[in-house]
């Protein structure tokens, strides 16, 4: 059978795409390069070294051994590795979570289009972290930036593998994922599907490693610290509401701002035409998903069974999704008129982001209090950008940027000593961990925003960012894929 249209010659394919192509194909024989070189054995089976240069290798031998025996630390154990695991696959499994909300909240004729970018995320993004992003988040640090650890194997200095370390691997993995997903609903419907693979190979094999590295190197105990954890009063965001939420919010902020609204959506004289979404069920499912996901989110940063603390956590980021969505679900009713759905899905995104960075420090009380508050607050946001005309067709920023800025500084306000940590002001403790809050919300955002808004200007004046006025009528599905989700429907929505 032959497919004409499937399989077009080499020649025939859009250079952006052949750059990405050879980009991926690099990664790959270096790998194999780095692998070969790595432990190829002596071809006459003797050795040259001096008897210095065996005390010097041994002595590495050791050092690389406790380096291991570190990082083996942070998953130690069966049990703990095989719950790291589970809490893993169901981060992973946010994925199907995203591309429903995102397909859900926007117009049937991108829903192919939206699929097509939920699984490049994970797949591209994944190669690049563990090549790269990795090793600059959790490599050799002095505070800013890993300098190895690079396209890990783990294998330790004896040539055996780590399983712990492989388990940190894979749960680090599907966070660097989660960051570049939230950018995908921002730039829903108006996006060049091949510009926006390039930047999601920039946004996990640079910018959400680099800041995440400042937060979070300490993770691997042998590598040092960032400079975030450094601080007088060290940084809190336990499993990343600004780490991967903001920074994720803060890069789609970026590329909506760059990319301009969808055609329509506002009018010269500032007025606002709702572009409805096609499936409020799948929009439903594909939160309850990620719900179900934040369970492995949050519980699972913990990395261990031991204490039962996962369980704590379990409670405390139940409470505040549950309070977000009842506040989204009320001020909506009071603005509108109508309890709207789409804000109480997003409510309950909005306290689940907020309740990422304190859920191990807080009360059950308080984590209900954060969601309230994240509810209200992504309400507002939405509105606000909407006012100012940067166009989010899935409330990406107002939810992961804004709320995870929230919740990070509430980490300042409700933690008490009592759930792990210190105390917040609202508890006795001071307005230290307050600031140390507010400046790491504003690295982050200088950082994230700032490096994206790069990536995404150097994009758009070079290959170009934005389809076509007349892709957007007809839809990405129909003009970048060449299929339509809904083929019946797709004639009606274009006409």
């Amino acid at each position: 059978m032959n497919f004409p249209r499937m399989l077009p010659a080499f020649d025939n394919i859009p250079l952006l795409m052949k750059s990405s192509l050879l980009m991926l194909l690099l990664i790959g024989c270096l790998t194999c390069t780095s692998t070969t070189y790595a432990f190829q054995p002596d071809p006459e089976g003797t050795t040259t070294e001096t008897a210095e240069e065996e005390v010097v290798a041994e002595e590495e031998v050791v050092e690389e051994t406790e380096s291991t025996e570190l990082v083996t630390a942070i998953v130690d154990g069966d049990a703990n590795i095989l719950w790291t695991c589970i809490a893993a696959f169901l981060v992973f499994f946010m994925q199907a979570g995203f591309a429903l909300v995102e397909a859900g909240f926007t117009r049937s004729k991108n829903c192919v289009n939206i699929i097509m970018k939920n699984l490049l995320d994970f797949s591209i993004g994944s190669i690049t972290f563990w090549a790269v992003g990795f090793g600059l988040m959790f490599g050799t640090t002095s505070g800013w930036i890993g300098t190895d650890s690079f396209f890990v194997s783990g294998l330790d200095s004896s040539n055996t593998v780590v399983p712990g370390y492989l388990a940190f691997l894979i749960f680090q993995t599907v966070f660097a994922a989660t960051a570049a997903t939230i950018v995908s609903g921002a730039m829903a419907e108006r996006t060049k599907f091949s510009s926006y693979i390039l930047y999601s190979i920039a946004i996990t094999a640079i910018v959400y490693p680099v800041s995440g590295g400042w937060a979070w190197n300490g993770l691997n105990g042998a590598t040092g610290s960032g400079w975030l954890e450094n601080l007088e009063v060290p940084f809190m965001d336990f499993a990343g509401s600004t780490v991967v939420h903001s920074l994720g919010g803060w890069a789609a902020l970026a590329g909506a701002i760059v990319l301009g609204p969808r055609k329509g959506k506002y009018a010269a004289d500032g007025t606002v035409t709702p572009i409805m979404g096609h499936s409020m069920p799948l929009a439903a499912l594909g939160v309850f998903i990620l719900w179900l996901g934040w369970f492995g989110f949050n519980p699972g940063s913990t990395t261990s069974i031991d204490g039962g603390g996962l369980a704590t956590i379990a409670v405390t980021t139940n409470m505040s999704a549950v309070g977000g969505v009842v506040s989204a679900m009320i001020l909506s009713w009071v603005m509108f008129g109508k309890p709207d759905v789409s804000f109480a899905l997003n409510g309950a995104l909005a306290g689940l982001v907020s309740i990422t960075a304190p859920c191990a420090n807080v009360s059950p009380l308080s984590a209900l209090i954060i969601g309230l508050i994240g509810g209200v607050v992504c309400v507002l946001s939405v509105v606000m950008f909407d006012k100012i005309k940067v166009d989010d067709p899935v409330g990406a920023i107002s939810v992961h940027g804004v709320c995870g800025a929230w919740g990070t500084l509430s980490c300042g306000l409700f933690a008490e000593e009592a759930f792990g940590g210190v105390n917040g002001l609202l508890f006795g403790g001071g307005v230290s961990q307050l600031i140390t809050q507010l400046i790491g919300i504003g690295a982050f955002f200088a950082w994230g925003f700032g490096a994206s808004l790069i990536i995404f200007l150097i994009i758009k004046v070079t290959v170009g960012l934005r389809a076509s006025e007349e892709e957007e009528l007809r839809g990405l599905d129909i003009t970048e894929h060449g299929m339509a989700a809904y083929p019946y429907l797709q004639s009606l929505e274009s006409a």
